[in-house]
Order: C-alpha cells, then structure tokens, then sequence
C-alpha cells in the first residue's frame, strides 16, 4: 500500500526528548516500510526515518520557539491535500484540523486520536465532521465523544522489543518515576508511595512553563528527602537503563490517561507497573502478572512490597503478548484494508462502554492542554 504518515510538527519523529505521539508515529513508519509498504512520512526536517521524507518546517516546531502551531500545521494539511491521490491511505495523527479539509475524502482518511477526548473546546468539530474514520489507543479514550462516532478500531500501543531490552534483575532497586511534572501525573504520590515504603524514588521528568507553578509550590518542596532523587528530563538511550534496573514504575495518574507509553516501555524492560484505576490502565496492565492496579495511595504502598516476587519474565511476556511495533502495525494495516473495503462509512458502537462504571468524571481534576496539535500520549 501507499501510505501517508502524517505528524505533529511540533517535535521531530522521533523525538529528541519528550513526545509520545511522535516516537508513535516513528515505530508505525519504520515497521511499516519493514513490512514492505510504501510509506511517506509528513513531518519536521529533522525527523529520521527510512521512509520519504516530506519536510513540513525545517525543525520542530518546539525548537524552533513557535508558541502557536496551527498555521504550520495548515500548511502542511494543505500540501498534503494536492498530494493526496498520491496515496491509498492518509494516516493523521495531529487530532481534527484536517476533518473540514479532507471531509470527501474519508474514504482513505484516518485519524488515530493520541490525546484526551473529554476537553469541551473540541466537541464543536467531533460533533460536526462525524464521518471521519477514527482509531482509538484505548477503549476507555471513546468515553467522551459522540455515539456516532466513526470508530474504524482500538489500537494499543506498541513498541520495537529492542527499544527498551529486557533487564532480568532490578539491580538499582528503586521506584521510578518518568515523564512530565504535573498535577494529574500526581509525583506527589510517587513521592509519598516512597516515603511510606521505605524505597527510593528517582524522578526523571520535565517540567514545562505551564507546571512551573506546580512545581515550585508543590513537588520542588517534597523532594529534599533521602529517598527522593530528581534527575530530570532523559534521553531515549538513558531510559533503558533508567527503567531496566528500577523495582518498579510508579503510574500514580489522576486523570483519563489515553494509553501512557511509559507502561509498555517499563513492561518491555520487565518492569512491573504500580498504577491507580484510571483511563486506559486496566486495559493495559494485567493485575498481579505485569504489576498492580490500585485505588488509594495504601493499596500502592502495599504494592510497592508485592512487586518484589513478581516475574520479571512474565512482565516481559505480557508486553510481548500485546504491545510490540509489529503487532500494533500488523493491526494498523488490517484497519487500513477495512477502511479501503468499506468506502469509510466503518461506524461501529464504542467498545468503551463496557468500561464507563467503573469510572467517575472524566475530567477529574487535572488541566486539559488546549493545544490544536496532537496531545502527548
């Protein structure tokens, strides 16, 4: 098949550093083309693949110290659009700009929806532009949007097994902490998970000018303390042995989290994960096999001992199971076939809705990013 990635401008694929959405993006590129497609990839000068390369903006857009993205991204849509009967499928992966642009083409359009659903400011053009063929990266993700949704599938997540190799021991013994600082990633409970247990805690994560407060009020405060270690932000490489030689990964999420990468990446490593019952967790951490799923912070202070007999290898086995780049692709690519064998009219009742009990508001008490380019997974 002929197929068009297109990607979020706002870092490279794959990203330097921080950037969920893009390193996904990369891993369907690259096992595409390894699977013998014909891939051109819609993205900032700077990404890497072995695909073509369509250079949208000479860098990410971040480096670049754009604040407003949008009129990047319109441009992008619209060299796509002229290109478009190039192509058998054109795969989106920065949210709804493109719905009004590409709304008579839905027959080879669709999106996979990386971030948050539930933000209001959105629901004018989920509701508007309903015959766009969408993905979801959870069953719980749907719970928000509209019952005449176009959903094509869910597709988990997955990633190349070498990108974060299985460590058979956790030599360093500490619980690990890796992402972004802010209230609804809730460190503040990974830090408390550490002091009550008696485990150290490192904290790689960065904080942006938005959390800034959040930082310097809440988090900076709680981590003058023996057990806890704050390294900051940390590249791809160091990751491996960040998460390989920790005891466990502390999720402590207090908000509809979409999928939230760094479960798999720690899975892969043969991590397991201590995670609180929100969003898409219970769909991706088999409690008891590949860590704990937990309600209150003593259920995750208790859990911080549990994991200690847990089998590293079946950790390992679990992420192979499920979430590995060639299973997510292999999926993708069925997706792609239903959609051309539909002519894009795929409306199917979301799966989610087998999962609405056991959750509460959904917009919980964190601060929805209102960004018009993809969300962060």
């Amino acid at each position: 098949m002929r197929i068009a990635q297109i990607a979020p401008l706002s870092e490279a694929v794959p990203p330097k550093f921080y950037g969920g959405t893009e390193r996904v993006v990369s891993w369907i590129t690259e096992e595409l083309v390894r699977q013998g497609h014909d891939v051109t990839l819609f993205a900032s000068g700077d990404s890497e693949t072995s695909a073509k390369l369509a250079a949208c903006t000479p860098e990410g857009l971040r480096l670049l110290g754009y604040r407003d993205h949008t009129a990047s991204h319109l441009a992008m849509l619209h060299q796509i659009r002229r290109r478009a009967h190039e192509f058998d499928v054109l795969h989106f992966h920065i949210d709804l700009l493109q719905y009004p642009m590409f709304e008579d083409l839905n027959h080879k359009c669709l999106t996979t929806m990386h971030g948050r659903l539930d933000v209001p400011d959105f629901m004018p053009v989920y509701r508007t532009f309903t015959g766009m063929p969408l993905v979801s990266i959870s069953d719980h993700q749907r719970l928000p949007m509209p019952k005449n949704a176009n959903w094509l599938s869910t597709i988990h997540h997955g990633l190349p097994k070498e990108n974060c190799p299985f460590y058979p021991e956790a030599k360093g013994g500490y619980l690990a902490f890796l992402g972004r600082i802010s209230p609804e990633k809730r460190p503040d409970r990974a830090i408390e998970m550490a002091k009550r247990s008696g485990v150290p805690l490192k904290i790689a994560a960065k904080v942006d000018k938005a959390d800034q407060d959040y930082w310097d009020e809440v988090i900076e405060p709680m981590i003058h303390h023996p057990l806890i270690e704050y390294i900051g932000e940390i590249n791809e490489e160091q990751k491996k042995d960040f998460l390989g030689n920790a005891l466990a990964l502390a999720f402590p999420i207090d908000w509809p989290e979409p999928f939230g990468l760094v479960m798999i990446e720690a899975m892969s490593a043969g991590t397991p994960v201590i995670a609180f019952r929100n969003g898409s967790v219970p769909e991706v951490i088999a409690d008891g096999v590949s860590g704990v799923v937990v309600d209150t912070l003593d259920e995750a202070v208790e859990a911080v001992h549990r994991v200690k007999t847990m089998s590293r290898a079946g950790v390992r086995r679990h992420f192979e199971s499920g979430f590995t780049a060639e299973k997510m692709v292999h999926k993708y690519v069925s997706a792609y076939e239903t959609l051309l064998a539909s002519d894009g009219n795929v409306i199917q009742l979301p799966a989610a809705a087998a999962f609405a009990p056991q959750y509460g508001d959904l917009n919980g008490s964190s601060r929805p990013s209102l960004t018009a380019a993809a969300m962060p997974a």
